[in-house]
């Protein structure tokens, strides 16, 4: 039963569905302690302190309630245990801002793009103007804002964080870098490769100056200079910076990591533009399983491996198997993205091209 919640519009309320199969987890037990309550219709399970749950899904009912699914792990599943915690490393602290913020991102990562910009906003509202988490904080609203292909209000977000971080920590070079990979990657979004490619760039060298080149940031860079040569249709130079930002991010990451993920996806890209399909469908399939343990079943990455698995088979002639990828791509895009995403019209166009 849920009771009615207070008029603040900051509560609601909530309700948790828990799949939890006793077979599956051992180390952490739950138990149904219904026959112990004070109150006879209630049916109680007791989890233990220190259970592992993983977010399947959040959304907002009809009745106005926020209904959060999740599945409990089982303890020794270290590639879940690990992703948090390099999350929580990444993120760093236990105060409560820098809670809501790890809270906010996780819903980014999930593809709950409007419910992490409402976190993030509400973040902002609470802070003082002089508070060093802004920076940080308008640094993901400008992810945010990217991800909606809002590029122009990404870049402002962005520059905003960039001018609070050269005011308050100009030495902090991996943090201003990520803000520079960001804006490149915007103006990249928009067109102007060689704006975007000025940004990549100038956060490479920073790492270059402090001796550093082998920092996971510097990643970010290599992968998104890939892309440059690859937009100019130079494969070989674009699988070599791949090559490069996949061996760094190993280094750094849990091997299920989406960034990990990114890579060989766009490894797979290089091999199959020039028809290396037995070597594409291995890095897309890796992609893909990488996704399927690390994210949300409806998270726009796993459709855009779905959509690339259909396009390679489309490209082999295979239109029935590439059929069924598109379809599984555009069953995900549908349900997290809104219907004007530019990645809802492109993969309706791809069924169209593929049906006709």
């Amino acid at each position: 039963m849920l009771t009615n919640s207070s008029s603040s519009n900051d509560l609601g309320r909530v309700l948790f569905q828990i799949d939890a199969d006793p077979q599956f987890v051992i180390s952490k037990p739950f138990a149904d302690i219904s026959r112990f309550s004070n109150f006879d219709n209630e049916e109680e399970i007791l989890f233990m302190i220190g259970c592992i749950f993983r977010l399947i899904d959040i959304h907002k009912n009809n009745d106005k309630i926020w209904m959060i699914r999740m599945e409990l792990r089982s303890d020794d599943e270290h590639d879940l245990k690990n992703l948090f915690e390099h999350m929580k490393k990444e993120y760093g602290g236990e105060n409560n801002e820098v809670n809501l913020l790890l809270f906010s991102e996780v819903l980014r990562q999930m593809g709950k793009y409007d419910l992490a910009e409402k976190f993030f906003h509400r973040l902002s509202n609470e802070l003082p103007s002089d508070d060093s988490i802004l920076s940080e904080l308008y640094y993901s609203l400008g992810l945010i804002m990217k991800d909606k292909s809002d590029y122009d209000s990404s870049l402002q977000w962005l520059h905003k964080s960039l001018e609070i971080k050269m005011g308050t920590n100009p030495s902090d070079y991996v943090n201003i870098s990520r803000i520079f990979n960001c804006i490149g990657v915007n103006h990249w979004r928009k067109g102007d490769d060689n704006e975007a490619l000025k940004w990549y760039n100038k956060g490479i060298e920073l790492f270059k100056q402090t001796h550093d080149e082998n920092h996971m940031s510097v990643a970010h860079f290599y992968n998104n200079v890939a892309v440059f040569y690859q937009n100019h249709k130079k494969y070989l130079e674009a699988l070599n910076f791949y090559e490069k930002s996949v061996s760094i991010d190993e280094k750094h990451l849990p091997l299920n990591h989406s960034n990990i993920g990114t890579s060989h996806n766009n490894i797979g890209e290089m091999h199959r533009c020039p028809g290396h399909y037995d070597l594409a469908l291995e890095h897309y399939n890796r992609c893909l399983q990488i996704g399927l343990k690390s994210l949300p079943p409806h998270h726009p990455d796993i459709a855009n491996s779905y959509e690339n698995l259909g396009l390679l088979h489309e490209d082999k002639g295979e239109l029935t198997q590439a059929l069924l990828y598109l379809e599984k791509a555009a069953t995900i895009y549908h349900k997290s993205l809104p219907s004007e995403h530019p990645d809802v019209k492109r993969i309706e166009e791809d069924i169209q091209r593929v049906s006709s």
